[in-house]
């Protein structure tokens, strides 16, 4: 039976990279999951580590919205920019894989122009949201790779 927890502890991690980049899954949480499907295991968390991963896994969630905030705010970019964002995000899914690098940045500016600013500003606006886009991406990344390389260690470990 250990064996059905870890493959299914492997498939939401694998999983779990995929919502990294992919707005509609929730890659740390799939992450999280992995970790906690491994309970009833051999392989089972201390209540210490559910703790950790979950609070990081909170965190992470929060600062995924805060970070590409952030960077459109440093860069002076409109609600419209950051809306704009958004789309071109889901857009640029269906353009993989470089519409996950355009779309963001792409949908940032049309958003800075609707919003009625200048092609520059609006470039500049782009940009940020990019760069926040970036970092928010990197952040999840970061975090799914720390459960599943929590997850190997402890599934080679025993």
């Amino acid at each position: 039976m250990d064996v059905a927890y870890a493959v299914a502890a492997i498939v939401l991690l694998a999983v779990s990279f995929v919502g990294c980049a992919v707005p509609v899954l929730p890659g740390p949480v799939l992450a999280f999951s992995g970790i906690l499907v491994l309970l009833p295991s051999r392989f089972s968390p201390s209540v210490n580590a559910c703790i950790a991963f979950g609070v990081a896994c909170a965190a992470v969630l929060v600062l995924d919205y805060v970070v590409p905030a952030l960077g459109a705010k440093k860069f002076n970019c409109s609600k419209w920019g950051m809306f704009g964002c958004v789309a071109g995000t889901v857009a640029g899914l269906f353009f993989l894989p470089w519409g996950m690098i355009a779309g963001p940045f792409l949908g940032a500016v049309a958003g800075e122009l609707i919003a009625g600013k200048r092609v520059g500003a609006s470039l500049k606006g782009g940009l940020g949201a990019l760069i926040g886009f970036v970092f928010g991406v990197a952040l999840k990344v970061a975090y799914c790779a720390t459960c599943a390389a929590w997850c190997a260690v402890r599934m080679l470990q025993t």
